[in-house]
């Protein structure tokens, strides 16, 4: 895995909008809808670089040559009161790469780095009865509820969202 500066996150923008498009055109509910077409996926990688270069936002990839196999992503806040926290979001595996481990991967790595950086809580959200929720409860994440009707699935469908949170230990580095 590589955590991606700006330069890196817009050389792959590319690669990273194929995945964003095959999860989503795959029925993974990541806050698109469906069909997702290529141009829209690249746009808003691009529009991601800004809250790296601010430190909002820290990208992973996981690459095959050029290929994005998979993606993961730790959003800071930016209120002086919630800087112990950070939001997972968009972990996404592609079609192909899926049942080998990389979306564990792409977990450890993010709650590793979270660790290093000094948070101690992480959260995300996630579709109610969706594979990712199997891998998130395996890996320790715990479900606090669900939410009815919260987002639409890829198909435009209204689906419950279950949220979900992790204590993370300080590392040595950061005690």
């Amino acid at each position: 895995m590589i955590r991606l500066d700006e330069a890196q996150l817009l050389r792959s923008a590319g690669a990273l909008a194929h995945l964003l498009t095959d999860t989503v055109n795959g029925g993974a509910s990541v806050g698109f809808l469906a069909p997702l077409d290529q141009a829209e996926a690249l746009a808003w990688w691009e529009e991601r670089a800004a809250d790296v270069v601010a430190g909002r936002l820290a990208v992973w990839a996981a690459y095959d040559g050029d290929r994005v196999l998979g993606t993961v992503s730790l959003a800071f806040p930016a209120k002086p009161n919630s800087r112990h926290r950070a939001e997972l979001v968009k972990l996404m595996v592609h079609r192909d790469a899926r049942g080998r481990g990389l979306g564990r991967g792409l977990l450890a790595t993010a709650e590793g780095a979270a660790a290093e950086a000094g948070v101690t809580l992480l959260h995300l959200d996630t579709e109610s009865g969706s594979p990712a929720e199997r891998l998130y409860r395996s890996a320790g994440w715990t479900a606090i509820g669900a939410i009815p009707d919260y987002a639409a699935s890829p198909d435009g469908e209204l689906r419950p969202t279950t949220i979900y949170y992790k204590r993370v230990p300080a590392t040595a580095l950061t005690r």
